[in-house]
């Protein structure tokens, strides 16, 4: 082998190596649907399931919810499909009817009446 050839690579394993470096504290924001601090519990509870989650806080008001998470172990359609098995949509992913069904009927987010009865400060 020349040296040009085992120069080139050694280059290319090297860009290969480092190219592909995974970010252990990505972060991110993304929309999820809720209410109330039940809605707050449930969802922060279900992102921080999904394994390489490291901090997830949501807002009740503005319903994003950020995220510090491992690309390595994870990335955010997991994360979003965590959330929506706990019954709650996002901005990617619906929560199936039968499993937004089974929550609290104050956190029913989808229903109008519900959300205007938190705009009160209720529950």
């Amino acid at each position: 082998m020349n040296m040009k050839k085992a120069i080139l690579i050694i280059s290319l394993l090297f860009l290969g190596a480092t190219g592909f470096a995974q970010n252990k504290n990505a972060r991110a924001s993304i929309e999820v649907d809720g209410v109330c601090g039940m809605c707050k519990e449930r969802i922060e509870k279900a992102a921080i399931q999904a394994k390489g989650v490291k901090s997830a806080t949501w807002n009740v008001d503005t319903h994003q919810l950020k995220l510090i998470f491992n690309e390595g172990r994870t990335d955010l359609g997991t994360i979003q499909q965590s959330i929506a098995d706990s019954g709650h949509d996002t901005e990617s992913i619906r929560a199936k009817d039968e499993v937004y069904n089974e929550i609290d009927g104050c956190c029913k987010y989808r229903d109008p009446q519900v959300v205007e009865d938190h705009k009160d400060g209720g529950h």
